[in-house]
């Protein structure tokens, strides 16, 4: 466990960062592992199959991730404060809630596959291996839900290298279980999907394990299990509202997918290949956005306002400089990146490919700041404010889905993204500047601050 609250800001939150940035790297890595084994060892459409499922994919698991770490928030207040005892009541409501979404994901996406797929207009010669991929990643979606709680518990605590160990055990596996299953089964896209769900169990006991062995004050009674009157919406409240945030923001990348797949399957298999390169370009921004949270959340519950300020403005100028240097290099790797997946053989598909992460990589400073102070609302305990965000980016990318694709075709797909990241930009930002203006002036351990017109009480956790 590694307590936040001290230390100077910016070194804590880049040695707290480092390892998550490794980690996320490296399930970027296996993500374009994936896609580029199934690109190369069974073809295009094969990986037009698994991109054509990637914005459902998005909507139900993505609302898994986004629960997990706001359901990690108040266990990461508790912990700032102090407040052992809450924070295992804290993890005890999260672990229930997690049952319940993990069940219901799983049944939705299982049999909602077929009829989703077909929604979204998925053309005919990529739907049976588009309904194989869905069907085989959301019977696996308990073991997501599981992975996904248990790191963001264990980054509560502050620990960030643990999880990244586990991880990378997790991505080696990954990359010998897909090649083994495709090339050496023939197992073809279903083999994919697999091959990451087994890789996440592995993850799963392996955190079930380090919690075991190494910390004690994660151990739940049966006293933890019965919660005082509003506890279980402490945990509920960020929880569903950072789950609902990422599948507002994934329902506007249905919408962009639906777009895509009415361009044809080289569209599908461009946006698919681009999309895999830019994940894993702005894997670093992502990181520091995600450390933030923690920071923000366990100084927040010791009541250290000016390490808040002062962390945040660092990050902020820290990010800004990291996705201009992301951005060139996107711009300028991104031709040979995206032929990494398809080969010498579809120089339209990497051509499209490449056009959209020019566009991408050239506003990669927008898509910083989203990061940076979306994170830190998040972890002062805002869920209403992101949640805007969250439907800003869902007119903008649908909008573009809607109105830009068909006149300006594939570059209407390209400009999607950065008009959301505006729309998700302007809330965040707006919340963020009137918490910093309030708490300019307070003392560490100072009660809240005045903001909005209505009184924030200071509270132990």
């Amino acid at each position: 466990m590694n307590n936040l609250t001290v230390g100077a800001p910016t070194r804590v939150i880049v040695a707290f960062t480092i390892p998550l940035l490794i980690g996320n790297l490296f399930q970027q890595v296996y993500q374009f592992t994936d896609a580029a084994v199934v690109g190369r060892m069974i073809g295009v459409d094969a990986l037009a199959s698994v991109g054509a499922t990637g914005s459902l994919m998005f909507l139900l698991l993505g609302f898994t991730f986004g629960a997990s770490g706001g359901l990690a928030i108040p266990i990461a207040r508790a912990f700032g404060a102090g407040d052992m005892a809450l924070m295992r009541r804290y993890f005890a409501n999260a672990i229930l809630v997690s049952v319940g979404i993990a069940a219901l994901v799983a049944a939705v996406g299982v049999v909602g596959a077929r009829s989703l797929l077909r929604l979204m207009q998925t053309p005919s010669n990529l739907m049976a291996d588009a309904e194989v991929f869905l069907v085989i990643s959301f019977w696996g979606a308990p073991i997501v839900m599981a992975y996904n709680l248990l790191a963001a518990v264990i980054r509560a605590l502050g620990d960030s290298r643990t999880p990244l160990y586990f991880l990378m055990i997790s991505c080696v596996i990954n990359v010998v279980l897909v090649v083994a299953f495709i090339g050496g089964l023939g197992w073809g896209v279903a083999g994919a999907a697999l091959a990451t769900v087994l890789a996440q169990l592995i993850s799963v006991i392996l955190c079930l394990a380090l919690i075991a062995r190494r910390m004690p004050h994660l151990h739940l009674t049966r006293a933890d299990w019965r919660s005082a009157p509003g506890e279980l919406g402490e945990v509920l409240r960020p929880g569903l509202a950072m789950g609902f945030q990422m599948s507002v923001i994934a329902i506007g990348a249905v919408i962009l997918q639906y777009a895509i797949n009415g361009l044809g399957s080289d569209a599908v298999a461009a946006f698919t290949a681009a999309a895999r390169v830019d994940q894993l370009a702005v894997a670093p921004l992502a990181s520091f956005g995600l450390a933030l949270t923690t920071f923000v959340a366990q100084n927040r519950g010791a009541g250290r306002w000016h390490r808040i300020r002062h962390g945040v403005w660092r990050i902020s100028l820290l990010t800004w400089i990291l996705a201009v240097i992301l951005g060139a290099f996107v711009i300028l790797a991104g031709e040979p990146l995206a032929q990494l997946f398809v080969g010498s053989g579809s120089p339209q598909v990497v051509e499209a490919a490449h056009g959209y992460l020019v566009v991408q990589g050239l506003l990669y400073p927008i898509l910083a700041s989203v990061f940076v102070l979306r994170n830190t609302v998040q972890g002062l305990g805002e869920t209403l404010i992101p949640t805007i965000g969250g439907f800003m980016e869902l007119i903008l990318r649908a909008a573009a889905g809607l109105l830009l694709v068909v006149p300006l075709g594939f570059f209407g797909v390209a400009l999607a993204a950065p008009l959301a990241w505006i729309g998700a930009l302007i809330p965040v930002a707006i919340c963020w500047f009137g918490w910093r203006r309030a708490m300019f002036g307070l003392a560490d351990g100072a009660d809240e601050p005045l903001r909005a017109g209505r009184l924030r009480v200071a509270r132990a956790s």
